[in-house]
């Protein structure tokens, strides 16, 4: 038996600490996923079904928000804004690529995976051990909790209200916060976080809804593609 040395094997449990606080506190907010869905005209099932199959908030929230305010004939408008917001998990993927490591079957799961939460859990770890744990815990726990959340508010439906009110939202952003706060302890990743601040804040009045994340996550995956080519970390 090979024996991990200490600060790797702490670095694993600080990744799953992680993991489990982010990944809890997003799949809590699939409660208002599943009553939003419902009060936008899909049936518990279909609510159910595009949670599974497409896994990413931003762009279920999209596709709901478009339906509800035009119904079937915002189909086509709902896909694309859906779409749009769902490149920036092909953006993270070029980032986690190395974290998950060779094979076919395991990148495809990876790529369901691959979304704000787990990677942004993933690259906060110092150690390539604990990206994979931050990675693939975070990514599981969200999927699971974020289905099951799902179902429970799709069959409460009506029953919740105005969804916003349980400050489920709060909660997300919060652990988001929490993640990134510790990171900021050098010029450049606090000068990353403002440009993104900046360009997320300029957006919001000119785009729909989520695409300012977009924008964000953009400006992240240049800083950190200009840095890897000076031979930073």
């Amino acid at each position: 038996m090979v024996d991990v040395p200490f600060n790797e094997t702490a670095a694993r449990k600080e990744a799953l600490k992680a993991s489990v606080a982010v990944g809890l506190a997003v799949a809590a907010y699939g409660v208002s996923f599943g009553a939003l869905a419902v009060a936008s005209g899909l049936t518990v099932w279909q609510a159910c079904v595009l949670s599974l199959v497409m896994f990413s908030g931003g762009s279920q929230f999209a596709l709901i928000g478009v339906i509800a305010a035009g119904g079937v004939a915002a189909g086509p408008a709902a896909i694309a804004g859906a779409t749009l917001l769902g490149l920036r998990n092909g953006l993270y993927a070029i980032r986690v690529s190395p974290i998950v490591g060779p094979g076919f079957a395991k990148r495809v799961v990876a790529g369901h995976l691959t979304i704000d939460e787990s990677t942004a859990v993933a690259t906060a770890q110092a150690v390539p051990s604990a990206q994979r744990v931050g990675f693939w815990a975070t990514g599981i726990i969200i999927y699971v909790g974020w289905n099951l959340m799902t179902l429970v508010g799709a069959l409460l439906g009506n029953l919740l209200g105005d969804v916003s009110a349980f400050g489920l939202d709060a909660a997300a952003a919060a652990a988001f916060l929490g993640l990134v706060w510790p990171r900021l302890q050098s010029l450049q990743p606090v000068a990353v976080a403002v440009g993104a601040a900046v360009v997320a804040v300029v957006l919001i009045p000119l785009v729909p809804p989520g695409v300012p994340v977009l924008g964000a996550a953009l400006v992240g995956v240049v800083a950190g593609l200009a840095a890897a080519r000076r031979g930073r970390p």
